[in-house]
């Protein structure tokens, strides 16, 4: 019986996961995730002795597999453009994203305290955008976001490598929610008192 119940154990553990990976914005983890759930549910169909699912499910894992080596050889090649505050397009793309950005900068209300605004482009697609206030050779940045689809630190990486190549110094972000903490962190930034700083 203890037996029977691991089983069960094991295939609502590789079920969860493949449910889990439908909720990723990103493309990779979303993959990696499905890859890992799928492997489990295949061991669950053979302990079971149900091999259509088994199939099945090793069939998903070789393609998830197989596509997250796409994804992870294909570079992605960035390019960024300077814009203003008061440019329709950033007008636009806040409003595009404006929920999703709200999960992360609650505080922001409009660009009007911004003088500087960094898009940051995959070809054609627009895929993140940092607003702030230059002082000196430092950036205090009021939004630093990346599309969903972009979510893996890349559009970050290449942004701040761009920006210490036009001689900022220093990024410096206050207000910070609890949801781009974690991003920060992962990015460099540090945290000074009431504010996270990042040394370019």
């Amino acid at each position: 019986m203890n037996g029977n119940y691991i089983i069960e154990a094991i295939g609502y553990a590789g079920s969860a996961l493949v449910l889990i990976s439908m909720l990723m914005t990103s493309v990779v983890r979303l993959r990696a995730i499905n890859t890992v759930g799928s492997l489990i549910f295949t061991g669950y169909a053979l302990a079971i002795q149900s091999y259509p699912t088994a199939a099945m499910n090793f069939s998903l894992a070789l393609i998830n597999i197989y596509n997250l080596a796409k994804l992870l050889k294909n570079k992605r090649e960035y390019s960024i453009v300077a814009l203003q505050p008061a440019d329709s397009f950033v007008t636009y793309f806040l409003n595009l994203y404006k929920t999703d950005i709200e999960k992360f900068f609650p505080a922001f209300v409009t660009p009007e305290k911004c003088d500087c605004v960094y898009l940051v482009c995959r070809g054609t697609e627009a895929a993140g955008i940092l607003l702030g206030a230059k002082t000196g050779d430092s950036i205090d940045v009021k939004i630093d976001y990346a599309t969903p689809v972009y979510r893996d630190c890349s559009v970050g990486k290449y942004l701040y490598s761009y920006l210490a190549s036009q001689k900022f110094s220093e990024l410096s972000a206050e207000n910070v929610s609890e949801n781009h903490k974690d991003y920060l962190e992962k990015m460099g930034f540090v945290q000074e008192g009431g504010h996270f700083v990042k040394k370019l």
